[in-house]
């Protein structure tokens, strides 16, 4: 790497002012002559119409800027809920990260879980806590929630003056003028070293140098989180703030020689095709080389690389170990994809899933062959939409996360596209689940020629398992190829249950099976397959699954009761009350399917004053009464004859 490099992201709730602070590093750096503003549609990072239009962000940007000798690759991520798989897929490319709060509304949804999420993984970040101009605004309340909600030690880097009002200014509380002033800091970068906490109390001498290197290692290790204040408005707080993240967050660390890398998003130009970002831990890529693709399990080769500059990316011949790209030429990428070889794998980001599906239609019937291929590259874009094209039905479904994503999607179909589409309302995803053991067993050996038999053991598998396949049939008697075909149609096999939903949560067995010299054909058992596990399904009383959510509601006490019955009547669990200075506090698992409307109605009963935080937990078990249940898509494997005929392409 030929200078310092600093690769992070800035993540807030939606309103936080983070796409303004964007635009304020890039004027201040110089990258840009004249600020773009949220209100007037201009900013560098929002670039498609809807964004401009609605003022807020749904596609993360990169953006490269120089300051103080060291370039910083930049993620601006989306702050709405509903677009948070796209924020998480940039954890993956980052060493630490900014975390914008507003003064006024302080510790948001979206923000929080973010917080969490780098907790979890170990990202270093800072904390800025923006607006602090505006009427309401009370850094101390910030402070107490990230410490009280997060566990996190804050330390509070700058004084405020004339808060809440146009005059606002700031001072560095942290210098090598005035350290010696600031007991609150000192203390606390003290406390973390037994050696250097008995010279503080001997009061022997401690230079700002050194103090400020083990504040450094213990924002890298999250022990203390330095918080830093302004108002992006007026560019207040922005130099601040670039100065901090050069001192305080991590170079990329330096790894093996061995090429590695991830791809955390991806793009298509008109005219150009598909672009892929990638963050290169270690090894080097050149244009024109061949890389390998982990989940693909084959290569593709670059044509061209070009760096992050966001208003004039310029062709490079090669990218290191520590830096971000853009590639072209990987025609089958996707978001999460591994390339080279997986080095010191971390933690897999969990994304927020996406828990609603809806049926999308054109509004003109000759327009569905093109409304699916725009489908299938905003699911290469986002793999959480899980686009399914039902052909015998004519039905296109993508799962989604909120109203705001389905509104965006209809907009962004007609400005990229031109086309004009109708959303379903909203249906929750339900899963299923085996209740018992059975076995399913497939005699797949006409119309010949064809030959292949098997027997599945099918068992429930511990909540939150997922899918367990083994094999205890010996090669002799069905070869190791045909078995690898069998491991591989095992997930196309569970998309859909006896109850029309995804299984999950079980154990399969394939117990017995024989294939012939003559008549196996190589395609025979990925055809059976999908027989033989229906076939056990339906032997297994399958149960449904329904998603249930992790949920904080913050209250005036007063409303206590009212929130409660209703979360009563919602079949919500609910923890607590804590209360402190009148302010309630309770939480607890939801399912979705009662709550999706309770937001309104939480807002309605408490006059807008009650605070509702939710994440995914887990799916639990649902009575069928109270879920849904819904008839298969396309022919069903029980169907054998016609389903043969389909799978043999004679149908």
């Amino acid at each position: 790497m030929s200078c310092n490099i600093r690769n992070i992201a800035l993540f807030a709730h939606v309103d936080a002012g983070k796409t303004s602070i964007t635009e304020n590093f890039l004027f201040t750096s110089g990258t840009i002559r004249n600020k773009g503003n949220v209100n007037n549609g201009n900013t560098q990072t929002d670039r498609l119409e809807i964004e401009k239009q609605r003022g807020i962000s749904v596609k993360s940007e990169i953006v490269s800027f120089n300051w103080k000798h060291t370039l910083i690759n930049l993620i601006d991520t989306p702050g709405h809920i509903d677009f948070s798989a796209e924020t998480e897929r940039s954890i993956v490319a980052i060493d630490g990260a900014v975390v914008v709060l507003s003064a006024v509304e302080g510790l948001q949804a979206q923000a929080e879980n973010i917080i969490r999420i780098l907790q979890k993984h170990r990202k270093p970040f800072l904390v800025f806590i923006n607006k602090i101009d505006r009427e309401g605004a009370d850094i101390e309340a910030v402070l107490q929630e990230l410490q009280m909600d997060l566990s996190i030690q804050p330390i509070l880097m700058q004084n405020v003056h004339n808060i809440a009002s146009e005059n606002i200014s700031i001072t560095q509380n942290w210098t090598p003028e005035f350290y010696k002033k600031q007991i609150q800091i000192l203390e606390k970068i003290v406390e973390s070293d037994v050696i250097l906490f008995e010279k503080y109390l001997n009061n022997d001498p401690l230079t700002f140098n050194h103090l400020d290197r083990i504040l450094q290692k213990n924002i890298i290790t999250q022990q203390l989180i330095p918080v830093y204040v302004g108002a992006a408005k007026y560019g207040i707080g922005i130099t601040e703030l670039l100065d901090a993240i050069v001192q305080y967050l991590p170079e990329p660390a330096q790894q093996e020689k061995k090429l590695s890398g991830i791809v955390f998003k991806t793009k298509h130009v008109k005219g150009e095709g598909k672009w892929a970002a990638i963050r290169l831990f270690s090894g080097k890529i050149k244009s024109r080389q061949t890389v390998y693709n982990t989940r693909l399990n084959q290569s593709e080769k670059i044509k061209l690389i070009k760096n992050t500059q966001l208003t004039n990316p310029k062709v490079i011949t090669e990218i290191q170990g520590g830096e971000i790209a853009w590639i072209q030429g990987w025609d089958y990428v996707r978001p999460g994809d591994v390339i080279g070889e997986i080095l010191a794998p971390e933690k897999k980001i969990e994304k927020t899933k996406s828990l609603l599906s809806v049926q999308v239609r054109p509004q003109h019937k000759s327009d569905n062959n093109q409304l699916i291929t725009a489908l299938q590259i905003l699911y290469n874009e986002d793999p959480e939409l899980n686009f399914q094209y039902f052909k015998e039905e004519n039905e296109l479904h993508i799962a989604i996360r909120g109203e705001v994503q389905k509104e965006i999607l209809i907009a962004e179909l007609q400005d990229r596209f031109g086309l004009s589409v109708h959303f379903s309302d909203p249906s929750v995803i339900y899963k299923e689940t085996p209740s018992q053991i059975a076995e399913g067993y497939v005699r797949y050996w006409m119309p010949k020629p064809c030959w292949a038999i098997m027997r599945f053991r099918i068992a429930p598998g511990k909540r939150g398992s997922g899918v367990i396949y083994r094999s205890e049939v010996s090669v002799n008697d069905i070869k190791k190829q045909y078995q690898k075909d069998v491991e591989k149609t095992i997930p196309k096999a569970l998309q859909q249950g006896i109850l029309g939903w995804e299984v999950t949560d079980i154990e399969i067995t394939l117990i017995e099976g024989e294939d012939h010299e003559v008549h196996t054909k190589s395609n025979d058992f990925a055809i059976a397959t999908p027989m033989g596990i229906m076939d056990g399904l339906q032997n297994a009383q399958m149960s449904l699954l329904e998603p249930i959510l992790q949920y904080t509601i913050k209250t005036p006490e007063k409303f206590l009761g009212t929130i409660a019955g209703e979360l009563t009547r919602l079949r919500a669990r609910i923890e607590g009350p804590e209360i402190i200075n009148g302010t309630a506090k309770i939480w607890g698992e939801i399912p979705l399917a009662t709550s999706l409307h309770f937001p309104i109605k939480l807002s309605s009963i408490s006059g807008g004053k009650a605070k509702y935080t939710t994440r995914f937990s887990h799916y639990a078990l649902c009575d069928t009464a109270l879920g849904k249940t819904r008839p298969y898509k396309g022919i069903s494997p029980l169907d054998t004859a016609k389903y043969i005929l389909k799978a043999r392409k004679a149908l």
